[in-house]
């Protein structure tokens, strides 16, 4: 649950950031009919995210890489767009508005696009692993998953609460500083499928960009909520000397109830901003952390086989063994005595959706170390989701016989 948490922060909360910015912008510009453009570009974005997840989930049609480069061309045209529209523009003012307002919508439609469809097909591959949609693993990620949007959401929301209520200098300066940043990192992504595509010829800077923002979308990420924790801080300040004129009572009354709200938006919204922080940081590297996998067991090997006895592997927890093809490669595998049987759970150390990263034991379940997919102990040495591959073996004279043949025919799948 904790990673999916993590996972779904990370997925969404820029896009709720920016988004909370750009349809603040969208309300300052003063278009009579902001509204509209606000309903229509998160409207627009969220149907073209759903689908697009599912052309990428059941077909093979969709270039994800290429698809956001084009995403990436478009926001970058519409803020040129914006920028160009604000200055040469200026004596007309309802079209300047209204086309700005376009510009803003479009590029909050295009955010929502580039960062959705990556969180809708979690739920796609988590049940690629676990087959089956009650499974308790598959519950827990999705509760993970609803949590992480649950915070990533009230974050954006609290952003577009406060931004509104700033000075229009400081909130489009903020915003410009955020989409800016993020178009950075997006810029680092569309090198990186250009030089992996060969599109443009491999440059030594260009590729040290590409893996530098490839490497540290958390910390981009970071720096956006650190921006936007301006609002919030201003308008708490500004709150402690408010100055703002009244003719009766009931005036005064809607000015210290505005601004009530306007605390409590702002406490939310650093609180969201914090929490994200711990988020990113400490709880991510907890989720991420890699679990050293138990050491290999010693084993009889023979010229055709590796031969480990019942007594090895007797006490019902996982046991671990391998071979070293000539190669240099060690072909693990792993074997369980099932609960409450006299048989076996054989299989590759690896599967065919997480590769080689191996099993590991907690709490009596076996966990796979990449997607802590929990599998089903009887049904090791069955094909399917993240089971361990299956493998040829028999059982003999007390003793559970592996061909050598077997392991050398997968060592290609181990490092």
């Amino acid at each position: 649950m904790l990673k999916y948490f993590v996972l779904a922060t990370e997925q969404l909360l820029p896009m709720m950031l920016l988004t909370g910015l750009l349809l603040s912008g969208v309300k300052y510009i003063g278009y009579r009919n902001y509204k509209i453009f606000q309903y229509v570009s998160v409207i627009a974005g969220l149907l073209s995210a759903i689908v697009m997840t599912v052309f990428k989930t059941t077909t093979n049609k969709i270039d994800t890489g290429m698809w956001n480069v084009r995403i990436y061309v478009i926001n970058a045209a519409a803020l040129v767009l914006f920028v160009l529209i604000s200055l040469i523009a200026a004596k007309f003012k309802e079209v300047k508005k209204m086309l700005q307002s376009v510009m803003l919508g479009l590029m909050a439609a295009v955010m929502l696009l580039y960062f959705i469809p990556p969180f809708f097909e979690n739920p796609h591959a988590i049940l690629f692993a676990e087959q089956s949609i009650l499974s308790a693993n598959f519950l827990y990620s999705m509760v993970g998953m609803f949590f992480g949007l649950t915070l990533s959401f009230i974050a954006g929301l609290a952003v577009y609460k406060g931004n509104i209520r700033l000075s229009p200098a400081l909130s489009l300066s903020i915003m410009f500083i955020s989409v800016i940043v993020n178009m950075v990192n997006e810029l680092g992504d569309m090198f990186g499928v250009f030089l992996a595509k060969r599109i443009i010829k491999t440059n030594h800077t260009l590729f040290t960009f590409a893996v530098f923002t490839s490497n540290n979308k958390i910390w981009f990420t970071l720096f956006i909520a650190a921006v936007c924790l301006i609002i919030p801080l201003a308008l708490l300040i500004k709150s402690r000397n408010v100055n703002e004129p009244y003719e009766n009572n009931a005036e005064h009354r809607k000015i210290k109830a505005k601004w009530r709200n306007i605390k409590r938006w702002s406490r939310v919204a650093i609180t969201c901003v914090v929490f994200s922080f711990v988020t990113l940081t400490s709880l991510r590297a907890y989720a991420n952390q890699e679990i050293e996998i138990s050491p290999i067991e010693e084993a009889k090997v023979t010229d055709e086989s590796v031969v480990v006895s019942f007594e090895q592997v007797a006490d019902g927890h996982l046991h671990r063994f391998g071979y070293t093809t000539q190669k240099g490669k060690t072909v693990r595998f792993i074997v369980i005595k099932k609960p409450n049987s006299s048989a076996y759970g054989i299989g590759l150390d690896a599967c065919d959706i997480c590769g080689e990263t191996g099993y590991y034991e907690r709490e009596g379940q076996v966990v796979c170390n990449l997607c802590n997919v929990v599998m089903n102990i009887n049904t090791i040495g069955f094909k399917g989701g993240c089971n361990p591959i299956v493998i040829d073996y028999k059982l003999q004279d007390g003793n559970i016989i592996v061909p050598i043949a077997e392991l050398v025919k997968h060592e290609d799948i181990f490092k």
